[in-house]
């Protein structure tokens, strides 16, 4: 951990009405700056500083970040540009008291501004629905698109992972819940078989159980399908019912005898498929919480573009990377998606992140990799 800056930062701006129509995230104070690149490094590629005046130093790019807390380095504290996209940049870290930052529309907690420089891009009037980070509150007119939507989400998710406020162009205040996010997944480079799973996630919870495909699903063809009167293959297509004739005569297939070898191949595969099964591609376990829910380890191939950038590049993702989900599901889906849920839901998501948490650093002591949390914000063993 890079040790704390105690150089002077410039003071906030207040009385430039060019804030009005910008986007404020407020941190509170113990914040590092570097941590804020980081994070944004996270999420966009080529993230960089950018000199926007002569106290600004020159910086070309950012230290690798090999782990969520190795290979980080601070950097000198000044208001800078940190250049998120084309057409984006984050302005600071600017110095606030109490009194400008209330000023401006932010918690009075508030020791330390960013401000988001991007197009307004505003689509149609908000759906009806969840709204978990309150941005269809904050936007009722018209929601946030294309790169506005994109660097305003990576706002609150920096926001509640920081524990900050955002205040918004149309004077909204957004505080996102740090316990809303509870769901991590152990990103890796190697498959591990389902039982070794399931038996690290018992010795966190003695109930966890795979997950298992229906008992009364399909298991192949019915009986006598594509087989004569004494079993061989080859039988009367009407033994597999007037469903299969019909669809094959929908076809133009009216030839009694080409039906007759069409239900004698599907049989064949059909066998042939359930003695020798595809390996699986994922599997799951599931632990039941009662009244509170259940627990998911959701196992398979993570998709190659879905990757955080700071994953993607380390050379042990090169050949392919499988995510292992630890997500939690309530009794309530909804409530999920509501910026201020339940006090029952509440009560059940404070007894359930625990065990997710537990459960995440169990798997990645099994598997190895990094622990990513929902925004993809890295986050160390140690602090779970």
């Amino acid at each position: 951990m890079a040790e704390p800056t105690t150089e002077t930062l410039p003071p906030l701006p207040v009385g430039d009405a060019t804030l009005r129509d910008k986007h404020l995230l407020g941190l509170p104070a113990g914040v590092e700056h570097y941590e804020v690149e980081v994070l944004a490094a996270s999420r966009f590629r080529n993230v960089r500083w950018e000199v926007t005046g002569a106290e600004a130093a020159t910086r070309t790019g950012l230290v690798p970040a090999v782990t969520a807390a190795l290979g980080i380095r601070a950097v000198k504290a000044s208001a800078r540009a940190l250049r998120l996209g084309r057409a984006a940049t984050l302005v600071g870290p600017w110095a606030t008291t109490a009194e400008d930052a209330v000023a401006v529309g932010l918690p009075a907690s508030t020791t330390v501004v960013w401000v988001l420089d991007c197009p307004v891009e505003r689509g149609e009037k908000p759906w009806p629905g969840g709204d978990r980070d309150g941005l269809k509150r904050a936007f009722p007119d018209g929601m946030p698109v294309r790169g506005e939507e994109r660097y305003l989400q990576w706002l609150v998710a920096v926001a509640r992972r920081l524990r900050g406020a955002i205040r918004t162009s149309t004077g909204a205040v957004l505080t996102p819940d740090p316990d809303a996010a509870t769901d991590l997944t152990v990103l890796a480079d190697h498959w591990v078989e389902p039982a070794e799973v399931l038996e690290v996630v018992q010795r966190v919870h003695a109930g966890a159980y795979l997950s298992e495909p229906d008992a009364d699903g399909w298991r192949g063809p019915s009986s006598g399908v594509g087989r004569d009167s004494q079993g061989a293959v080859g039988g009367s297509p009407e033994a597999g019912g007037s469903g299969l004739r019909a669809a094959l005569e929908e076809h133009g297939v009216a030839d009694e005898d080409e039906r007759r070898r069409l239900y004698a191949e599907a049989a064949a595969f059909d066998e042939h498929m359930l003695q020798n099964p595809p390996p699986s591609e994922g599997f799951g376990v599931l632990v039941d919480l009662g009244v509170d829910g259940m627990l998911a380890v959701e196992v398979a191939a993570a998709e190659p573009q879905l990757l955080p950038p700071l994953i993607a590049e380390l050379p042990w993702a090169a050949d392919g990377v499988v995510a292992y989900r630890v997500r939690w599901e309530p009794f309530s889906i909804e409530e999920i998606e509501a910026e201020k849920p339940s006090f029952e839901h509440r009560v059940a998501r404070s007894r359930s992140a625990p065990k997710i948490q537990a459960i995440a650093k169990a798997v990645h002591g099994l598997v190895g990799g990094e622990i990513a949390d929902e925004a993809d914000f890295l986050v160390h063993p140690d602090d779970l």
